[in-house]
């Protein structure tokens, strides 16, 4: 299988595939590389619908520039704790951002979260973040709000007048409890059907069975949401705990 950076000619295949409306794990089949890689290669450069291999090669030849230039022969990366190595770190986070992106959200949302979900404190401040995604400060204002929004960190008051943006263990359980309401919400309004479109026409009783599928499917969820939210506050052993 071949490593390295995507070439030219398959960026071009990728935007071929695209077109003919391939998913990611064909198109990667045909360029024997992992599904991954075309999914982060199309992730990080338009998404599927403005995917543009000319486009994407001049963007990866810029963002080796700037790494180039930010990283000057003979300066080494900063030590990493634990031990861990620099560059794995790096191409880990840019896979947990092309999963943030795959569900759905934007670019620079997904590098902030992905940046925040990979450091041991689960905290940054906004100058921290800034400055380890090589942005700009308006870039993660952008960011923090629309995830603030989604509830995905929270702010806390820290030193002085700064914030730090956090995520933290709680912020599951939030997500899974939301996703609960909002199955309800859409319970209430399918039952709501049956006196508009008839009772027993096919309209309302396709409404109707997602309705009674949404209702068991999100009892369920909230059951298995409280039984397990003690999991969220585990700690896995470790190495020094053996």
């Amino acid at each position: 299988m071949p490593g390295g950076r995507l070439t030219q000619q398959e960026r071009q295949q990728i935007s071929l595939g695209l077109a003919d409306g391939l998913a990611y794990a064909e198109i990667a089949r045909r360029l024997d590389r992992p599904t991954s890689t075309v999914t982060r290669e199309v992730m990080r450069n338009g998404g599927p619908t403005g995917y543009r291999a000319d486009l994407a090669q001049r963007a990866t030849q810029r963002r080796a520039h700037r790494r180039k230039q930010s990283s000057p022969r003979g300066v080494e990366a900063a030590p990493q704790p634990h031990g861990r190595d620099a560059e794995a770190v790096r191409e880990y986070s840019e896979r947990l951002t092309t999963v943030f992106m795959t569900s759905g959200l934007p670019k620079m949302m997904a590098r902030v979260l992905g940046c925040l979900y990979t450091t041991d404190a689960g905290s940054l401040t906004a100058s921290e973040l800034a400055q380890r995604l090589q942005v700009s400060p308006a870039s993660v204002s952008k960011a923090i709000t629309f995830l603030e929004g989604l509830d995905l960190v929270r702010r806390e008051r820290a030193e002085g007048r700064r914030d730090r943006y956090v995520v933290d263990d709680d912020l599951w359980y939030q997500a899974m409890v939301r996703s609960a309401e909002a199955n309800d919400e859409f319970i209430k309004a399918a039952l709501e059907g049956n006196a508009v479109l008839g009772t027993g026409t096919p309209a309302a009783a396709r409404l109707e069975n997602a309705a009674r599928f949404l209702d068991f499917v999100g009892e369920q969820m909230k059951r298995a949401t409280e039984q397990a939210r003690e999991v969220l506050y585990t700690r896995p052993p470790s190495d020094d705990d053996a």
